[in-house]
């Protein structure tokens, strides 16, 4: 009958190995080994106070376990059956594998008359050693048929203490005994307690001892049973009195043996005992399958969650990052040729107003000049005026013209600051004045000179006209047509003539020179207005191009960083994918391995009708 379930066992324990799961794997050899072990294990936990120890006493009549204030049980107390009364502390040494009565550990025997000094620590115990416990043997039919009881002591959680030592061992019980007494309901700790040790044992009950110093231990019993079916635990719960079933053992009374509720007790051991080979093994086997079911399982699940959250993906993370540059690099290649383009119109523009606004101040001053002075006697010191603030103004134009270049490019530069690449072209401009063709010379303009054979015959055709107007009316009165008033007249009149022609001839000279310079103005602007153009656009050039293949450079690297990145992340998708695929045939074949656990309770006979 052992062979169904110890099939599911052993394809327990190869499922652990292959998950290379050497923990669970010990464990569950373990348990196969407990399990074809022929005796029951039943293990006696509680808290302290509770009766633990008398109640082992009352099992085996006869006073193996320390009881009474002021003393406990400090070491696991083993009783096994011997023809002979006989105690042993076994002390493993540290670092032994969990197995009960290792082959290397220490054994002192103890006189009987000291086995309450022994399960309190205090004799038989060797420096140095792991964690003892205590096995005594004594002849009883219940222990001679099987049954093998374990004291634990008072101070500890069975389901946690002394994990991975040689006493915890012991813990790997058939039957587990949770002892309380009636003189308060089963406490939140002791509820908890039973919910930990229902998960890891297949048989466990509720020991409600004492019943013979409380009057009303019926009601306590019950509301025990209402608090474990409302907490979900299907677990027995035996009310017994050790101290009726010691006197009746002594006094030989059964009706009083009845009355303590040992008989009941008694016989829940004996069935667990005879249903260990197949009933109890079965729901063991369906336990430790559920427990590896869910170590396995709890991390193939957080795992298949990571896998199938792409946030945490490096590869993934790094493609998008390159995506991400691609799409940046193409608004910043956008930008800088918008920037430049812009740029070099505006400063086109400006320049070619600088230079306008620089030669109309010189005309201005020019003209301002010419309003007095006279080109024949001035013009050598305008001249070289003119041509020195034209040379100035050209000089000028043009360092403005460098100053917004560099500029231009230090603001188109600056779109490419993310990718740590600043640097400016080889620059081809100078603050020198370099024009493409050279500005013809400022000839003297030809302008009317005021000849003294002018000033006479200018001077005669005035003296003559006053001369006549004035003879003719002086002759009405009387006198000759030439006389002294007429040609003082004559003489007044040829002095203007000559005043005025020389100032009209005068402004026909500064309106001549300064048609000439308003044209020697215009020749100097065209000439260095389109060599600055010329200059603006060779600097756009210089930069465009420059620009153009600091983006190639850039695009070619974050192409083939793309590149790279999407490879990493075709080839890690398909090994999550992979891993998925693994995981989640992993999860098949446990789900499979707990139906088949299952389908061995569900094979097995029909349990035993429950004690009343």
């Amino acid at each position: 009958m052992a062979g169904i379930w110890l099939d599911a066992l052993d394809n327990i324990a190869r499922t652990c190995q292959e998950h290379g799961r050497g923990d669970l794997l010990q464990a569950v050899r373990l348990k196969r080994a407990h399990l074809l072990d022929p005796t029951l294990t039943v293990l006696v936990v509680g808290e302290p106070n509770q009766g633990k120890s008398q109640l082992v006493n009352a099992i085996v009549n006869a006073p193996v376990c320390p009881v009474g204030d002021g003393t406990t049980t400090v070491l696991p107390t083993v009783l096994r059956h011997a023809e002979v009364a006989s105690a042993t502390v076994v002390q493993p040494p540290p670092g032994t594998p969990p197995t009960v009565d290792p082959p290397a550990a220490r054994r002192t025997p103890v006189p009987t008359d000291q086995i309450a000094a022994g399960v309190g620590g205090s004799a038989g115990r060797l420096p140095g050693g792991g964690p003892a416990y205590i096995e005594i043997g004594l002849p009883r039919a219940l222990l001679g048929a099987g049954v093998v009881l374990v004291d634990m002591p008072g101070d500890g959680d069975v389901t946690t203490a002394g994990a991975g030592t040689p006493v915890a061992a012991l813990a790997r019980a058939d039957t587990v005994l949770l002892v309380t007494d009636s003189t308060r309901d089963l406490s939140v700790n002791e509820l908890n307690m039973l919910l930990r040790l229902t998960r890891s044992h297949s048989n466990v009950a509720v020991v409600q001892t004492k019943t013979d110093l409380v009057p009303d231990w019926q009601t306590v019993a019950d509301r025990n049973r209402r608090h474990l079916a409302d907490a979900g635990l299907p677990v027995p719960l035996i009310p017994v009195s050790a101290a009726l079933r010691l006197h009746a053992a002594a006094t030989d009374d059964h009706a009083l043996n009845a009355e303590s509720g040992f008989p009941a007790l008694i016989t829940l051991l004996r069935r667990h005992l005879a249903a260990k080979p197949d009933t109890l093994a079965r729901a063991a086997v369906v336990l430790t399958a559920r427990t590896v079911v869910e170590q396995l399982a709890a991390p193939l699940r957080a795992e298949l969650t990571s896998q199938r959250s792409t946030e945490q993906s490096a590869p993934m993370a790094r493609l998008h990052a390159a995506q991400r540059e691609v799409d940046e690099l193409r608004r910043c290649t956008t930008r800088w040729q918008n920037t430049l383009t812009d740029e070099m119109a505006d400063l086109i523009s400006d320049i070619e107003h600088d230079l306008r606004d620089r030669t109309r101040q010189i005309l201005r001053m020019v003209d301002e000049a010419f309003e007095t002075a006279d080109p024949l006697v001035a013009w050598d010191d305008v001249a070289r005026w003119l041509e020195r603030s034209l040379v100035e103004a050209a000089e000028a134009n043009r360092r403005w013209l460098v100053q917004r270049c560099d500029w231009i490019a230090r603001r188109v530069a600056a779109s490419f600051a993310r990718y740590g690449h600043g640097s400016l072209p080889p620059w081809p401009l100078t603050a020198s004045v370099e024009y493409g063709a050279p500005v013809p010379e400022l000839e003297r303009p030809n302008v009317d000179r005021f000849t003294v054979g002018q000033k006479v015959f200018t001077g005669m055709k005035g003296s003559y006209g006053g001369l006549l107007m004035f003879g003719l009316a002086l002759t009405l009165a009387g006198m000759p047509m030439i006389n002294p008033i007429s040609v003082g007249a004559g003489a007044l009149f040829g002095g203007k003539s000559i005043r005025d022609e020389g100032r009209q001839l005068l402004r026909r000279r500064q309106a001549t020179v300064k048609a000439a310079v308003q044209r020697h103005v215009d020749d100097f602007f065209i000439l260095v207005s389109k060599d600055s153009r010329d200059a603006a656009r060779r600097a756009q050039r210089v930069l465009r191009d420059h620009f153009a293949a600091l983006t190639d450079d850039l695009q070619t690297a974050i192409i083939e960083s793309l590149r790279t990145a999407k490879a990493a992340a075709d080839t890690d998708a398909a090994e999550r994918e992979r891993r998925q695929r693994e995981i989640q045939q992993r999860m098949i074949r446990l789900a499979e391995l707990y139906e088949q656990a299952q389908q061995v309770t569900a094979a097995r006979p029909a349990p035993l009708a429950p004690l009343a």
